[in-house]
């Protein structure tokens, strides 16, 4: 609500008040009516709806209500004129709707926060979406909020650096937070904020410098992600390896139609083949898809793993196919 029609909307919300307290006291002291009686008088006076009086009323009472209608006409109008005013404002429909929003943020379970709604941002929720992920955006950006809106993503208008605004997200049911915010002192106050909230789950920061990349892992960051270094060593890797890289170009995880690399958590497969080997998953033979790499319950990677490598729990399989043989992957797990 803006400054100017706050105080005006409380004053004649008071104003109105205080004359239906001068009903019902007035109606009590007169004919010396219980209090709902006098209530009743006062709101079929104020409101003229015409219902028939409690009891017969006595001169005084009579020209009390008229001095009660009086003054009711006047309240009425300038009552109705704020909130007239208030409604067109659009205040009334803008505090309505991030009422719904903060309710459909509040259901969210597994979801990513994703602060900022910049370039990278933009790239980050673009590849949430194509997997069907859950997330919310905090921006305060205007121009980026119109993006919001243009886009239709859930998101908060808000400041990720603060703690009011950053807790509206659901951070304690959150899977991820991506912080991408142009300056890497605002990601290391939001990774701070967010790992205090949230102990276990994962966070990902930009950084535009190499000297914040060890700050933001001490201070909570599970993975630092640095855009103008990636983009320098891939394009020095198109000269020294150029076949190289156009072949893991090709390698997409862009969506499920042109999946060529998956990952599957071990704890997602059907109960059968938890802590059997990768041998006896056989899925070259089912699918035609090959297991390129395993990621241990202690994070440690393995390229191109054993066949009588056990599948723990809480380890995950990297597997690399054509489309076609990763839909035959999602149809038999």
């Amino acid at each position: 609500m803006n400054l100017y029609l706050r105080p005006r909307l409380y004053r004649a919300v008071v104003l109105l008040l205080i004359v239906i307290a001068i009903g019902v006291i007035g109606y009590m002291y007169l004919s010396g009516d219980t209090f709902i009686n006098a209530l009743y008088m006062t709101i079929i006076t104020m409101t003229t709806v015409g219902f028939g009086e409690v009891h017969p009323l006595s001169e005084v009472e009579k020209l009390f209500t008229i001095f009660l209608i009086i003054i009711s006409i006047s309240t009425y109008g300038f009552t109705v004129s704020i909130l007239t005013e208030y409604i067109a404002s659009g205040d009334f429909f803008e505090k309505l709707k991030i009422k719904k929003v903060q309710q459909r943020i509040d259901q969210l379970e597994n979801h990513t926060i994703v602060c900022g709604y910049g370039r990278n941002g933009k790239q980050a929720v673009a590849k949430l979406k194509q997997f069907n992920q859950p997330c919310v955006v905090i921006e305060k950006r205007k121009d980026e909020i119109a993006d919001l809106e243009r886009d239709n993503i859930l998101y908060i208008e808000g400041d990720a650096t603060n703690d009011d605004d950053l807790t509206k997200l659901s951070l304690d049911k959150a899977k991820s937070l991506i912080t991408a915010l142009p300056s890497d002192a605002d990601n290391l106050f939001v990774v701070l904020t967010a790992r205090q909230y949230n102990k276990d789950f994962t966070i990902i920061s930009r950084a535009s410098n190499e000297t914040s990349y060890g700050k933001l892992k001490f201070a909570g960051a599970t993975n630092v992600i640095m855009p103008d270094k990636l983009g320098g060593a891939h394009m020095a890797s198109l000269v020294v390896t150029p076949d190289l890289v156009e072949f893991s170009e090709r390698l997409t995880i862009s969506d499920k139609k042109s999946t060529n690399l998956k990952e599957i958590s071990i704890d997602d497969l059907p109960s059968e083949y938890l802590n059997k080997t990768i041998l006896d998953l056989d899925l070259r033979k089912k699918t035609g898809c090959t297991v390129i790499g395993f990621k241990t319950i202690d994070n440690e990677y393995i390229i191109n793993p054993e066949s009588t490598t056990k599948l723990t729990p809480g380890s995950h399989l990297i597997i690399l196919g054509r489309a076609n043989q990763i839909e035959k992957l999602h149809k038999i797990l």
